[in-house]
């Protein structure tokens, strides 16, 4: 799914990535871990094109993305990554639905074809009931969930996350953590996830642990397969949320 090969960069004189070397099969769910500086955050951007590295190459479902010109990979980007923050980074001037329904849109999808599908994740993230509230409207965790739905609507083959539970306290984490499985479980999609959250880097199909810009020694720890945990509820913890799901 992913292959990056000797990836380097630089900013000025400061070497932060020196030949990185990193496969990722279809479907995994991969922590990356690291002290702050080590080249986690540098990397996954370069994973999802939002930057280029100096040398190397980069291989995701089966495209070369430094051959794609500037539209290109514009369009790659849209149609096959998906990317969380931990800062929702939601459009304060959109409802739930209006956000998720954004990168559909701006791939080409009709606005009846981007709401049903938009409306088709919030039901399964247990958030139907919210789709007409704006993100001053949404507690935390229910806006994080948005954010996920935003990430999906495109069914990317990949979804990057960058510190995706860091905003959040320890049940959302849980819950929010247990949603990327049951996600993978039903679409297949591969997770990459920067954290500094322990509890989620042990529950990650492998962890790959970076320092001073390379992959440590050892970096590709396998995991234990993710516990289940409790799906009742929803991340709300301020309003209650809803509970319930639907199949995508």
């Amino acid at each position: 799914m992913i292959d990056i090969k000797g990836i380097t960069k630089s900013f000025g004189p400061l070497q932060v990535l020196k030949g990185i070397d990193l496969h990722i099969d279809k479907g995994e769910v991969v922590s990356i871990v690291g002290p702050s500086g080590a080249g986690k955050t540098t990397l996954l951007q370069i994973i999802g094109t939002l930057d280029k590295p100096d040398s190397g190459e980069i291989i995701i479902d089966g495209t070369d993305v430094r051959k794609l010109n500037s539209k290109k990979l514009s369009e790659f980007r849209n149609r096959r990554i998906g990317f969380v923050f931990q800062f929702h980074q939601l459009l304060p001037e959109f409802t739930a639905v209006e956000n998720i329904m954004l990168p559909a849109l701006i791939s080409g999808s009709s606005k009846g074809e981007a709401k049903k599908r938009a409306m088709e994740l919030l039901a399964f993230m247990g958030l139907e009931d919210r789709a007409g509230h704006k993100p001053a409207e949404l507690s935390g965790g229910e806006k994080q969930r948005v954010a996920v739905a935003r990430a999906l609507v495109n069914d990317p083959a990949v979804i990057l996350a960058d510190e995706p539970s860091g905003s959040l306290d320890s049940k959302n984490k849980a819950e929010l953590h247990q949603l990327f499985f049951d996600l993978r479980d039903k679409t297949g999609q591969t997770f990459v996830i920067v954290t500094h959250d322990e509890s989620l880097a042990k529950i990650t199909d492998r962890t790959i642990k970076m320092k001073d810009g390379m992959l440590e020694t050892g970096d590709e720890t396998v995991q234990t397969p993710a516990p289940t945990l409790p799906t009742e509820g929803s991340l709300d913890t301020e309003d209650g949320g809803s509970n319930g799901a639907t199949s995508l």
